[in-house]
């Protein structure tokens, strides 16, 4: 049986041990690097800067560097090694498109030695991040190399439409060739900083066939976490603002469409959470375990970097992000289902899988297995579809609105039904207005009126009458008033009722009472004595 290392992955060995790959120390790997890319980017700077060509994507240049030196290189301890950049033109635009310039890129990652990072993940990788936590250093296979080098035409197209996003960032890639064996690297954004501390990591596909995190990993002071883990511990998802929640979801489903126009998948999002409310009581611990704050710079080099920015559509102020409290980091705000105010830090990792051959093969031997669509490997299509599904109903949601309480909106209604009974009644006073004031204008007699008056009562019809003023509200009215049933009084005290304001009240009052409002019209003292209250009920 081949041993780990042999077929590319990291040997752990003992704790005190250090790490090998492809039986190469790392601490030889890390020297390697920092030699190969001190020498590339400083030869890179002569160049003038021109426009990308596509044969640009697929020049490899390489270099020898012997441990006694030469007259280009320096001398070094490490064994003879050659190494090979790919595509430096190309990769020196996307450099300066996230305006890194080429003093920052190496004094990052040449002037401090670069950090071993722990590798939570099943491809035996090594992962190095620089002093100043802004680059992650990473090896990768032959097939992940050579995918990556034809993906850099749709890459640079991508990254020119839109330079905010979630996906990988890449800097460079690079091979190392010592003793006949190639280690692969390539430099990308580093998603998580060290000096935040993540009270939770997850890795997150939208799958569930065995993804949660092994026994080993939970004993990790840092592990990281995965789908069904996620939906145990935070069963209820993250909270976010409108505006955030439909900027993150926007920004998914753009890079998601991307990666299944190039045919890739078996991507997952890595997602790291830091709970403000638990940073102040382990502050003094962060300080002890955290990178050095003079080793910081006081600004990010990198635009577009953070998770706060990549989310951000074109008609937003990125640079707001770089001035904003230095404490967040760029995360997102989001609060947890028990109220808990987070930030969050996320990119889009492992986009390097192709829906190649053998994954074909992996996805139908599980899919005869298991449930087919539980799986992580799928075809690129279905499995962007179940990835964005699971981050909008399971993981990210949006916090809704409040809605108005009941006693509001009976306050409202009842406000409402006020002011269309107002509307009502002085309707009613106009139409009376205007009935009366033609029968004084035509010259009737009262006589005649009181005749006409008196034969009402055999014949309502010869009433006059005003329009049913309660059909237009759908509503069943009773008007009871002295006033509107005549008799021998009527006419004996004509003279007083129309000469009193053409027969208006004074005054009116409303009052609410279990569903029903009253209109209650109070008489002036010219008008009859006799008159009683007139009341207009509107049963609802």
């Amino acid at each position: 049986m081949s041993s780990a290392a042999e077929n590319g992955d990291a040997a752990p060995g003992k704790p005190n041990e250090e790490k090998t790959y492809k039986k190469t120390a790392s601490s030889a790997i890390k020297g390697a690097i920092q030699l190969g890319i001190g020498y590339t980017v400083g030869n890179l700077t002569s160049k003038p800067d021109r426009d990308v060509l596509m044969q640009d994507f697929y020049v490899v240049e390489s270099v020898f560097l012997p441990s006694e030196g030469s007259n280009l290189t320096p001398a070094h301890h490490y064994p003879d090694f050659r190494f090979k950049t790919y595509a430096p033109l190309a990769f020196r635009y996307f450099r300066e498109l996230f305006g890194i310039k080429p003093d920052d890129y190496l004094y990052s990652i040449c002037s401090e030695p670069l950090i071993e990072l722990s590798n939570p993940g099943a491809s035996g990788s090594l992962f190095f991040v620089t002093s100043d936590d802004e680059f992650i250093i990473k090896t990768v296979q032959h097939k992940e190399a050579e995918f990556l080098q034809k993906l850099l035409p749709g890459y640079y197209m991508n990254l020119n439409q839109n330079p905010r996003t979630l996906l990988p960032k890449f800097y460079g890639l690079y091979c190392m060739q010592s003793g006949g064996i190639n280690i692969r690297i390539v430099v990308m954004n580093n998603v998580l900083p060290r000096s935040m501390r993540m009270h939770f990591t997850y890795d997150l596909k939208g799958s569930t066939y065995k993804r949660r995190a092994s026994r080993k990993e939970r004993e990790k002071s840092n592990p990281t976490f995965k789908d069904l883990d996620f939906l145990q511990d935070m069963h209820e998802g993250l909270y976010f603002d409108t505006e955030t929640y439909n900027a993150l979801m926007k920004t998914l489903q753009r890079d998601c469409r991307v990666l299944e126009s190039f045919k890739i998948m078996d991507y997952s999002l890595l997602l790291g959470i830091h709970i403000l409310d638990h940073s102040l009581k382990e502050k003094e611990e962060e300080t002890s375990q955290n990178v050095p704050d003079a080793k910081r710079p006081g600004m990010q080099k990198v635009l577009y970097s953070t998770a706060m920015e990549s989310i951000q559509g074109p008609g937003k102020s990125g640079d707001g992000i770089i001035t904003e409290n230095p404490d967040t980091m760029g995360g997102i705000p989001a609060k947890s289902h028990k109220g808990e105010k987070l930030l969050l830090f996320m990119g889009i990792i492992d986009i390097l899988q192709s829906y190649r051959l053998m994954k074909k093969l992996e996805h139908s031997w599980k899919a005869l297995v298991y449930d087919g669509d539980t799986v992580s490997v799928h075809r690129p299509s279905f499995y962007a579809d179940r990835f964005l599904k699971f981050m909008n109903s399971r993981v990210f949601k949006k916090i809704q609105a409040l809605k108005a309480s009941p006693s509001k909106k009976r306050c409202n209604s009842i406000a409402a039904l006020k002011a269309t009974s107002q509307e009502i009644v002085s309707s009613i006073s106009q139409e009376w207005k205007d009935e009366k004031r033609d029968m004084l204008t035509e010259g009737q007699s009262f006589s005649s009126l009181d005749e006409e008056a008196l034969g009402s009562r055999h014949r309502p019809d010869l009433v006059p009458s005003t329009p049913s003023l309660f059909e237009a509200t759908s509503l069943a009215t009773t008007i009871s008033s002295s006033s509107l049933y005549v008799n021998e009084h009527y006419a004996h005290d004509r003279t007083t009722l129309y000469s009193n304001s053409k027969g208006l009240p004074s005054s009116s009052t409303f009052t609410l009472e279990e569903g029903t409002i009253y209109l209650t019209s109070e008489p002036n003292a010219l008008e009859m004595q006799d008159d009683n209250d007139s009341v207009l009920d509107v049963y609802l």
